[in-house]
């Protein structure tokens, strides 16, 4: 028999609010047995620090209302009967349509969320009264098979070499998977397209430095075993797991910012909704700063214009394709399904 619905107390302004759970044991990662409430618990204790990485943001939230084995769809605007403390804005997304996309604000919000049976959080790399202008460049950094985390590691440390160059101070977090999420705080004064192309430029230079280790080819069959350096998660409405966001994987991994000096010696599969709520309280957060002096992509824009002016041009945006019979809801882009 299903336990009865729980209220948790969780902190935040003004004292912090009582927060319903339903069916606080259904259990959500089977494989680890943590349940909602145990996710409901995980996000009370690294609440402070997931607001201020995934806050005031556009948000879609990734929902499992049987667990991370079952049905899964992505929830964008908030549903009816969304609590007061839970706020949505109006953003564009690529095909010009507008519509209202859910913002967390405090604690409660993501708790809130995970009530909804929400796993992961996708923010977006824009604030909530100026989503049409990034204010984080993010790279990820996604090892193709023959390659893993340590495979990626050397190339986060390049990169984080040429945005210091480009004036960009970098931050790093594990992705919750095999990858790793480079992202450096920006001046909010250009469009999706001019970050894309900023990101673009560090890409391309970093893939000159190490041309055996990395590549930007967009199409899986040209990658090789090589750790993919994705230009595309910087258009809009394209977004990664958020800074201590749980992941939909077996172990219940989390996206765990790190510091650049541990970052090889780190184990991203020890980061799970039940180590990192210790970790945060024992070493604090490695992105406490993050924002507070932004950079700007001019430099990174004048490597675009000298690239385009030696005969580099754009490359492939995420293509629009149907979905092919018995296809899984992720893939990586094919080019033969554009054929």
């Amino acid at each position: 028999m299903a336990a009865k619905a729980t209220t948790i107390s969780v902190p935040g302004p003004d004292g912090g609010r009582e927060v319903r759970i339903s069916s606080p044991d259904r259990v959500l990662w089977p494989e680890s047995g943590f349940t909602k409430l145990d996710l409901a618990n995980y996000i009370c204790a690294v609440g402070q620090a997931f607001v201020a990485a995934n806050g005031d943001r556009p948000l879609s939230l990734q929902r499992f209302p049987a667990g991370i084995d079952g049905e899964q769809f992505f929830s964008k605007n908030p549903p009816k009967g969304a609590p007061d403390y839970v706020r949505d804005v109006m953003v564009v997304y690529p095909s010009a349509r507008s519509h209202p996309q859910l913002v967390i604000d405090e604690p409660a919000a993501a708790v809130w969320a995970v009530q909804m049976n929400t796993v992961v959080f996708h923010p977006w790399p824009s604030r909530a009264e100026n989503s049409d202008n990034p204010d984080q460049l993010r790279i990820d950094l996604d090892p193709q098979p023959g390659t893993d985390f340590n495979d990626a590691v050397p190339a986060a440390l390049a990169l984080r070499e040429v945005l210091a160059e480009a004036g960009l101070a970098a931050y790093i977090k594990t992705s919750g998977n095999r990858g790793l999420h480079v992202f450096a705080p920006i001046e909010p004064v250009h469009e999706f397209q001019d970050v894309r192309h900023a990101v673009i430029a560090a890409a391309r230079e970093l893939e000159r430095r190490m041309p055996k280790e990395v590549t930007t080819s967009w199409w899986k069959e040209e990658r090789g075993e090589k750790v993919f350096v994705d230009f595309n998660q910087a258009n809009r409405d394209r977004t990664m797991a958020g800074a201590y966001s749980p992941r939909a994987l077996p172990h219940a991994p989390v996206s765990t910012p790190v510091t650049w000096d541990e970052l090889e010696t780190v184990d991203p599969r020890a980061f799970t909704v039940q180590t990192v709520p210790a970790r945060l309280a024992e070493t604090g957060d490695p992105w406490a700063d993050f924002g507070a002096t932004p950079g700007t992509i001019d430099t990174l824009l004048d490597w675009w214009q000298r690239d385009l002016d030696s005969g580099l041009g754009e490359l492939p945006f995420p293509p629009d394709y149907p979905k092919m019979p018995g296809e899984p809801p992720r893939v990586q882009p094919s080019r033969r399904k554009m054929e």
